[in-house]
C-alpha cells in the first residue's frame, strides 16, 4: 500500500514535469523561467504571448484528453473483462467524426466551437444506441454483446464517414487534420467548455472503483456480493461516453491511448480497479504530454498530429497484448 502511494507520488511529480516541459519545448524554446513570468509577471512579449495563448491552453488539453482516455480504456476493460477493449470498441470516435462531417457538409458550419459541439452530440447518441442495441430482450449486457454491438456500430460509422468525405473535398481538407488526432488550434476558451465533463467522468470513474473491482470478479459474484450489476454496467457505459466524447470533441480520434496505458498501469498496481483508475489517469496525461512534444519534433520543418505518434507508439503494444493474450491460451 505504502509503495503505491509513493509510486503515486512519484507519477504526479514526472507529469508535473512533463507538463512545464510541454510548455517550454516547440520551434521556439522558451525558458522555464520565462515560462513562470509569463503568469506572474506578464508583459506582452512574444515569449509571453505564445506561452499563455499557445502552449497552455495546448498543455492542458494534453493533460485532460491524455487522462480522459485512459480512464475510458481502463473502464472498458473492467466492463468487458478484455485486455484488447478501448474506447474505440464503442464506435464514439466516428460517431463524433460522423457528427463533425455532417456539420460541416451538410449545415455548413465553420465555427470551431459548432464543430466541437457536433462531435460530442455525435458521441451521445452513438452511446445511447449502443445502450438500446444491448438492452434488447431480457439477457444481461454481458461482454461479447458489448464488444460485437460496439465493433459493429464502429465499422457503420467509419464507412458513412469516409463516404461523405469522398463526395466533398472541402469537407475532407477542413478535417482531415481533425481526424488524425490533433491538438494544435485549441483556444483555452473552448477547452473551459468540455472540461466540466471531463472532470465528471474524471471523478464519477474513481467513485467507482470499487464497484469496477468488484464487477472484474465476474457478474455472478459482484450479484453475491449485493452488486446491482446491470446498473454498474450501465454508469460505466455512460462514463466512457463522456470521458471519450468530451476527448475526441475537442482533439479528435486519438487512438491507443485508451488501450495502452491500462496494461502499462496494471504492471505496477495489479488486478486492484482502485489503483489501475488513478495510475491510469496519471500515466495517460505523461504518455500525451510527452506524446505531444514528440510530435513538435518528429519532422523537421512541420508538426505531426499527435494522434499519428499514438498509433505509431501503440501499434506495437497492441500486437504484444494480441500475442501475449494468445500465448495463455
Amino acid at each position: 500500500m505504502k509503495l503505491r502511494w509513493t509510486g503515486l507520488a512519484v507519477l504526479l511529480v514526472l507529469v508535473a514535469a512533463a507538463f512545464i516541459l510541454n510548455m517550454c519545448l516547440g520551434l521556439s524554446r522558451i525558458d522555464a523561467k520565462t515560462v513562470w513570468q509569463a503568469f506572474t509577471a506578464f508583459d506582452g512579449s512574444r515569449d509571453h504571448l505564445i506561452v499563455r495563448s499557445v502552449r497552455l491552453p495546448r498543455a492542458l488539453i494534453a493533460l485532460m484528453v491524455g487522462c480522459s482516455l485512459a480512464l475510458a480504456g481502463a473502464i472498458m476493460q473492467a466492463l468487458t473483462r478484455n485486455p484488447l477493449a478501448g474506447p474505440e470498441i464503442f464506435g464514439v470516435n466516428y460517431g463524433a467524426a460522423l457528427a463533425a462531417v455532417v456539420a460541416s457538409f451538410v449545415l455548413g458550419f465553420s465555427s470551431l466551437q459548432l464543430f466541437v459541439w457536433s462531435a460530442f452530440a455525435g458521441t451521445a447518441v452513438v452511446g445511447i444506441a449502443i445502450i438500446a442495441l444491448i438492452s434488447l430482450g431480457r439477457a444481461a449486457i454481458t461482454p461479447s454483446k458489448l464488444v460485437l454491438a460496439g465493433a459493429t456500430i464502429n465499422l457503420l460509422l467509419a464507412a458513412l464517414t469516409q463516404g461523405i468525405l469522398i463526395l466533398n473535398q472541402q469537407s475532407l481538407d477542413t478535417m482531415r487534420y481533425w481526424l488524425a488526432g490533433s491538438l494544435t488550434g485549441r483556444e483555452l476558451g473552448l477547452f473551459l467548455q468540455v472540461l466540466p465533463y471531463m472532470l465528471a467522468g474524471l471523478i464519477g470513474a474513481l467513485l467507482m472503483s470499487k464497484q469496477m473491482d468488484t464487477l472484474s470478479l465476474g457478474d455472478d459474484t459482484a450479484r453475491s456480493l449485493g452488486q446491482r450489476v446491470m446498473r454498474t454496467k450501465l454508469l460505466m457505459i455512460v462514463l466512457v461516453i463522456v470521458l471519450t466524447g468530451s476527448s475526441v470533441a475537442i482533439a479528435g480520434p486519438i487512438g491507443f491511448v485508451g488501450l495502452a496505458v491500462p496494461h502499462i498501469a496494471k504492471y505496477f498496481t495489479g488486478s486492484d480497479y482502485r489503483w489501475i483508475l488513478p495510475y491510469s489517469a496519471g500515466l495517460g496525461a505523461l504518455l500525451l504530454l510527452l506524446t505531444d512534444i514528440g510530435a513538435r519534433f518528429a519532422l523537421p520543418s512541420q508538426e505531426v498530429p499527435v494522434g499519428v505518434v499514438t498509433a505509431f507508439l501503440g501499434a506495437p503494444v497492441l500486437i504484444y497484448i494480441a500475442q501475449r493474450r494468445e500465448g495463455l491460451k
